[in-house]
């Protein structure tokens, strides 16, 4: 049963890297159908018993998720993220924005959770957030490579964790970890270097069936400073700016020699954008 239900999951990943590379055009589901190598009478419940949501809502938490980063962080018009996000028209992408991230695109854009890390517009004094300076223990992590844009790393969490969920690595109470090694500000997006990690026990061994890609990776112990962000992973940008350029500056303290990381508390296939949490840890020395 566990050989079928990999295959079945080895098939799907395949669908999933299909949609992340075609999120800008008309997404045919009987192509899926062909990218899954399964029939398109039955794929579609496959699919959704498998990952818990219908391809469809892949395709739409996708792609408003990317919207959402559009609208965070660029000047790019509403009118053409509705249009790359496959809606006919402004006021059908208006709505369903809002039903998912609680308020309209323009008003997300200017009042959204990463302006709360920008500057006051009154007094032009950033905000300042709550910083959590912890002690951890060294982690040991299984890694994927992701090169390119930090928003689509999702696709290489997939890919991880279909090769994990084959060898019965990953349950309920798995960790998921990024590792991001580059700035986004200084390094172009089709260079950017991350790894999608799950914390697992380093007695498992990994052996040559779970694919060459995975490695362990031992992310750095000692003091963090740890800033605990609620909202969608695409307003996360702006946590950066303000954890390095404010937070840091004026600390006193010193960034290790070693890249920032993140864990993601919460599974995003069944958690509204807005609840998402993530503790963004920057190690000292």
């Amino acid at each position: 049963m566990t050989d079928i239900r990999t295959k079945y999951e080895e098939r799907l990943s395949r669908v999933t890297a299909y949609i992340y590379d075609h999120l800008d055009d008309d997404i045919d589901l009987n192509k899926l159908a062909d990218v899954a190598c399964l029939s398109p009478y039955h794929w579609h419940r496959i699919y959704r018993a498998i990952h818990a949501e219908t391809i469809a809502a892949t395709v739409k938490r996708l792609r408003l998720h990317r919207a959402a980063g559009h609208l965070a962080n660029t000047a790019m018009p509403i009118e053409e993220i509705a249009r790359r996000s496959g809606y006919k028209n402004q006021q059908s992408f208006t709505r369903a924005f809002g039903a998912v991230f609680g308020m309209p695109p323009a008003q997300y854009r200017h009042e959204g959770s990463h302006t709360k890390f920008q500057p006051s517009r009154q007094n032009g004094e950033p905000a300042t957030y709550d910083i959590a300076i912890k002690t951890v223990p060294k982690i040991t992590a299984v890694t994927i490579e992701h090169i390119g844009s930090y928003m689509e790393i999702g696709r290489a969490f997939e890919e991880l964790f279909v090769r994990l969920g084959a060898a019965n690595l990953v349950g309920i109470e798995t960790r998921s970890i990024g590792i991001y090694y580059d700035d986004p500000d200084a390094v172009p997006e089709d260079k950017l270097r991350a790894r999608a990690g799950v914390v697992v026990d380093e007695s498992r061994p990994i052996d040559a069936s779970l694919g060459q890609p995975l490695e362990w990776t031992e992310i750095q112990g000692g003091p963090h400073a740890v800033l605990r962000h609620t909202g969608p992973y695409a307003d996360m940008d702006a946590a950066y700016q303000w954890l390095y350029g404010a937070w840091l500056l004026q600390s006193g303290r010193e960034a290790a020699d070693a890249p920032v990381y993140e864990e993601y508390i919460n599974n995003p296939r069944d958690t509204p954008p807005t609840e998402l949490v993530t503790e963004i840890s920057l190690p000292l020395l």
